[in-house]
Order: C-alpha cells, then structure tokens, then sequence
C-alpha cells in the first residue's frame, strides 16, 4: 500500500501544525477500526487520503503495518457519504456491540464470584 507522494515515511497527508489530535486518546483510529466501525471500504479510504480528505500516519504493531486516521475526519468523510443519519446508525451500533461485549464479560465473572461465594460459606459451616 503505497500511498506517499514525496511524503516523510513517519508522517504523511495534509499538516494542520498542531499534533494534539494525534495525541489525544480515542481522537485516531486504525484503517481496519475504521473499515468495522463506519463500514467504509479500503479503497474509499485510500481515495479519501488521496483527495486530501483524510490525514494520516503510518504505524506498525508487531511488525504489521497500519493507517492512523483522524476519528473526527473519517466521521466528517461518513456524513458526506452517507449523511449524518448513517453515521449515527454507525455509532449506536458500534456502542451497542461494546456493551453487549461488557455485559458478557460481567456475567462470567458474577458467575465466577458466586461460586467463589458459594465455596467460602460451604467451608465456614464445616
């Protein structure tokens, strides 16, 4: 994926000056976040980069690389698509997976405790 045109290897896209928004927690995500979370497709966001819509930065984990993005221009980028209707579908959706997620884990562990629970009093009548 070569997408750099005379660009830095660390840095690429548009330079606004200000590196707040790369810093900031939950202000980028990755290409792949992107793709799950709005539904967009590599290549809408290969031309989105291209078209100077979309800054970003190269990042690897693992060896692996990956597009950072700025969360508030891939969401600007759905509504122009899509319409903000969409991009609030896309949001809800995404939160409502996230706690589902977080009810399933808090079900296993009240499961765990109670037979925690349940270990402890059976050995304080003995």
């Amino acid at each position: 994926m070569n997408l750099s045109r005379n660009a830095d290897a660390n840095y690429s896209g548009r330079v606004n000056g200000l590196d707040s928004d790369w810093q900031r927690k939950g202000a980028t995500l990755s290409d792949n976040t992107a793709r799950k979370e709005f539904g967009l497709t590599q290549h809408e966001i290969v031309e989105a980069i291209r078209g100077g819509q979309l800054a970003y930065r190269v990042n690897s984990i693992y060896g692996n690389p990956f597009l950072r993005l700025l969360r508030r221009e891939v969401e600007a980028l759905v509504t122009k698509k899509h319409g903000d209707t969409y991009l609030k579908d896309q949001k809800a959706r995404t939160e409502l997976a996230r706690i589902n997620c977080e009810l399933k884990r808090l079900k296993t562990q009240i499961v765990v405790l109670e037979e925690r629970k349940s270990k402890l009093i059976a050995g304080l009548r003995k």
